[in-house]
């Protein structure tokens, strides 16, 4: 005698070689014995063997109309005994018996399962919605086999070219867009960038990094809602200062200014002035929350995506022949020994007198004019002098704490974009010029603004308002900056604790410490109280969070784009050799351009090894610069200065193109541009 049983929602069949009173002992024809439950075993026969009952079964199902059999199916339920009577012939015999049991089991559109072997017909409705279902499977299955082909043809369809970046970076595993791209890897046996690239579904590189950005950051859009800027709600009394600001020409969002006064006294006070929308915006309302949102301005070459709205950011920002609103530190120095004696906050109007530009007297405003050593021909001669022998002092006093001088061997790099006067689209002429670090005007500006974050920073805590710091254990490899609601020592700048507050224009995190500034200047003793964020408040700590990815992001984002650029760069000249230093593991940094990148012959050649390399390929779209040793030049640079650009690289890798679509599928067959040095922003922006 032969069974044949349901094995998990799979049929089997063989001989029965033992039988008890709940199961039973059959032997399958690979020779294998398995211990069945009677309950489980649907039909049993003489003839024909198991193998011939299965294929003559699983044939002949194939003949049943499942329209015709739901139709005159009992109302109630019943065994697919009973229906292969009724709808082959009364004796149906074993194989149309097991013909019913299959083509019932497979159909559960059509027929429910009410037990073993024992099927109800589904409701009308039921089978109505499942056969559209069925149908539109059949057509996506189509569909995509039709896109697929495309692709493999080397066409994009549109609706692949429309979901590219969902595709590429978020995909949908289920859409049918998705599962068209990874079937035409599967047979043209291509990476899934190489393929779309290869469709056309990728026609600018420039575009391709931008558009991907917003997608992944902005995928509702970056424009702002209408918003008004509202007027600061205190009376402030007017500073009697003349402050000037430093900044690129591209500036618009100036938060920051300086003032001297008491020069040839003795006694001099250095007046640190920052824009004040925190007197105006409050916490909650429209602008706050659209600022909260986005968190900083997102900076690249020849563009910027401003955390605020244009009108609201030139409502606030410190233009000259205006008197704006801003919180001012005054600083009490000692004019001959440069020591801090006492610092003061106050809620003001500053008139600013001038904005001064970096790219515009970069060149004048030297280390001999500041020093008397050459003609001083510029607008505050004697307080940027002062201001000079201030930064000098300050940061040498940061040096003795930090245990080691501040490394400024490797220039910044300033991008200029020629052709197009809105938003780029890649096909610009890239213009890229060197800017020294540590140049006078940078360390005039970064020095004041790290005086300033410090002092606000110690302030804040000896008030008891908490505010956001930024703080690193330890000049150790591998310890980063990080941030949080208690001050802390940051090794990195050298001063017991450190906030940002000098950007509140262009950084959520400077706003939001603004305010708490804003109450400890306006209640003194009791601001705690009457801060906005009190000590323990967890919504510092949902900002610190959101702050950091957004911050970090957009910082990858300029990272990338100034790679594309400087790749252009590269392009547009004709560079064919580049001179280079080696890092290590067959990395190498560009002398004179900001790249960073492989180049085969390097890997064996000690660190700080000048090179000249030959430029043999550029991805725009990897952002990858292939090339090769071609010569080897005579010089080494100093150990310490490639350490520190080993750990840079580190932070900012050459930087591949990582795609969230699941490559597996397809192979089946084959401290950031805003420093903690409270710099300005790329002249760019």
């Amino acid at each position: 005698m032969y069974a044949l049983f349901d094995d998990a929602g799979k049929f089997l069949a063989g001989r029965v070689m033992s039988e008890a009173d709940s199961s039973m002992q059959i032997e399958l024809d690979s020779g294998k014995r398995v211990k069945v439950k009677a309950a489980n075993v649907l039909l049993r026969f003489d003839k024909p063997q198991p193998a011939e009952l299965i294929a003559a079964a699983e044939k002949r199902a194939t003949e049943i109309d499942l329209d015709l059999a739901w139709e005159f199916a009992p109302e109630g339920e019943f065994s697919f005994v009973e229906f292969a009577r009724d709808y082959f012939d009364a004796k149906a015999g074993p194989e149309a018996q097991a013909a019913a049991l299959f083509r019932l089991f497979e159909a559960p559109h059509y027929f429910r399962r009410a037990g073993k072997g024992v099927f109800k017909k589904a409701p009308e409705e039921i089978v109505k919605a499942a056969l559209l279902a069925i149908e539109r499977k059949k057509q996506q299955a189509a569909q995509i086999e039709g896109w697929a082909a495309e692709l493999v043809a080397g066409q994009c369809p549109p609706p692949v070219r429309e979901q590219l970046y969902k595709i590429l970076f978020k995909p949908d595993k289920n859409a049918p867009e998705y599962k068209a791209v990874v079937e035409a890897a599967k047979r043209s046996q291509r990476a899934p960038l190489d393929l779309l690239k290869a469709a056309g579904a990728i026609s600018s590189p420039y575009q391709f990094h931008w558009r991907r950005f917003l997608f992944e950051t902005f995928p509702k859009g970056y424009a702002f809602p209408p918003l008004e800027a509202p007027a600061a709600r205190d009376e402030l009394p007017r500073a009697d200062v003349a402050a000037f600001s430093i900044d690129d020409s591209h500036t618009t969002e100036i938060d920051d200014a300086l003032s001297v006064r008491g020069l040839g006294q003795g006694t001099v006070t250095l007046g640190v002035h920052i824009a004040a929308p925190g007197l105006a915006i409050t916490p909650d309302s429209a602008l706050d929350k659209v600022a909260r949102e986005r968190l900083s301005t997102v900076y690249m070459p020849g563009y910027k995506i401003t955390m605020l709205p244009d009108a609201v950011v030139q409502a606030y920002t410190l233009t000259e022949g205006r008197d704006c609103p801003a919180i001012s530190l005054y600083v009490t120095i000692d004019e001959a020994t440069l020591t801090v004696q006492a610092s003061e906050t106050r809620l003001e109007r500053v008139p600013i007198a001038a904005n001064l530009r970096h790219d515009q007297l970069d060149d004048r405003i030297t280390e001999a004019s500041l020093q008397g050593d050459a003609p001083a021909d510029y607008l505050f001669a004697p307080e940027l002098a002062f201001c000079w022998r201030l930064a000098q002092s300050l940061k040498a006093a940061r040096e003795v704490v930090r245990g080691k001088p501040e490394n400024f061997n490797r220039p910044d790099y300033n991008f200029r974009l020629e052709g197009n006067d809105a938003e780029p689209d890649g096909s610009e002429t890239v213009r890229i010029t060197e800017r020294r670090r540590g140049a006078p005007l940078d360390l005039i500006v970064s020095e004041a603004m790290i005086l300033a974050n410090s002092r606000w920073g110690g302030w804040l805590a000896e008030l008891g308002v908490p505010g956001i710091y930024r703080s690193q254990a330890s000049l150790a490899p591998g310890v980063k900056v990080r941030m949080g609601v208690k001050p802390a020592p940051h090794a990195g700048m050298g001063v017991a604790q450190y906030t940002w507050a000098t950007s509140p224009l262009r950084r959520y995190v400077d706003l939001v410490n603004q305010w708490q500034i804003i109450a400890c200047a306006r209640h003194g003793r009791t601001a705690a109280l009457a801060a906005p964020f009190k000590p323990k408040d967890a919504t510092l700590f949902s900002i610190i969070s959101a702050f950091d990815g957004a911050y970090s992001a957009y910082n990858g984002f300029q990272s990338a784009i100034e790679r594309y650029w400087a790749l252009r760069f590269v392009e547009q000249q004709g560079l064919a050799e580049l001179d280079a230093a080696v890092m290590k593991d067959g990395l190498v940094r560009c002398n004179h351009l900001p790249l960073v990148f492989r180049a085969l012959g390097t890997e064996s050649l000690p660190r700080g090894t000048h090179v000249r390399v030959r430029v043999t390929g550029i991805d725009l779209l990897t952002l990858d610069l292939h090339a090769s040793l071609a010569a080897r030049l005579d010089d080494l640079i100093a150990e310490e200065a490639v350490a520190d650009e080993e750990a840079e690289a580190e932070e900012a890798p050459a930087g591949a193109l990582t795609l969230a679509i699941d490559v597996a599928d397809a192979a089946g067959a084959a401290d950031t541009a805003q420093s903690d040095r409270g710099a300005t922003p790329p002249a760019a922006a």
